[in-house]
């Protein structure tokens, strides 16, 4: 009877925006090959068969999982591949010694081989996914609504007399309200205060149209967190944008 043993293989990717280079070593850890492909569906599919083509992976190492990596680890996991995560090169020693696609190639592949690098990245997959996508929107909104009323404060607080009089003492929702519902006069002999009331009511049109923004992206975290772990609702109490703020934290899906 003839026994076959099949080759054991290890992956490692140095990750890049356009393109990623692999390295295939075997179970003692010598080079089969190192190859190049585009950041694709294609390109990952053909990388995947690229290293099963040495034999059984049993593993592969990935550089950046959760930047320019991430596309590449979904589909190695939709297909049963195990990855790990691989931190990438000290900075300083890369300026020594330069850098080399190739080498930290080699260097994730060698270091999921050995277990240095054994943790496992985030799938990136399903409603917690989803949450992390929305809180990126939900910080910029409230990023930028912020921005926009401190640029309405300063130009209440250096503009014309009129203007200054009548906005100085107002709260922010109040402002906001205000200005919204302005109706700038006739340029006439003033034209600075008419630009002014103008630019103040379009920025506070702005902030209205943020917090429904907020509105809307709340409504969608608290669907979200009900259906994934509704107990950070009903009995920690949290808000939605707290508990998915915790959940991302967490990692993958419950």
């Amino acid at each position: 009877m003839t026994i076959v043993d099949t080759r054991r293989v290890c992956g490692g990717v140095d990750t890049h925006a356009d393109f990623h280079v692999a390295a295939a070593l075997d179970h003692i850890g010598g080079l089969l090959g190192i190859e190049t492909f585009e950041t694709t569906e294609a390109g990952y599919r053909r990388l995947l068969e690229w290293l099963r083509g040495w034999g059984e992976v049993i593993r592969v190492g990935v550089e950046g999982t959760g930047s320019y990596g991430a596309g590449l680890v979904r589909h190695l996991h939709a297909d049963g591949v195990e990855v790990v995560e691989v931190d990438r090169p000290n900075r300083q020693l890369r300026r020594r010694e330069g850098k080399s696609d190739p080498t930290d190639a080699v260097a994730a592949a060698r270091a999921a081989l050995s277990g240095q690098a054994d943790g496992e990245p985030k799938r990136r997959n399903g409603p917690v996914e989803q949450m992390r996508v929305i809180l990126v929107a939900r910080r910029s909104a409230r990023d930028q609504r912020i921005q926009t009323l401190n640029q309405i404060r300063h130009l209440v607080m250096c503009g014309p007399e009129p203007v200054r009089r009548r906005y100085q003492h107002s709260s922010p929702s109040v402002l906001v309200k205000q200005l919204c519902a302005t109706r700038p006069r006739p340029q006439g002999n003033d034209p600075v205060t008419h630009t002014t009331v103008v630019t103040l009511r379009d920025l506070a049109r702005r902030v209205r149209t943020l917090d429904h923004e907020l509105d809307t992206i709340g409504d969608q975290l608290t669907g979200l967190v009900a259906a994934t772990a509704p107990s950070l609702l009903t009995i920690h109490g949290l808000a939605a944008q707290g508990a998915a703020t915790l959940l991302v934290a967490a990692g993958d899906n419950p």
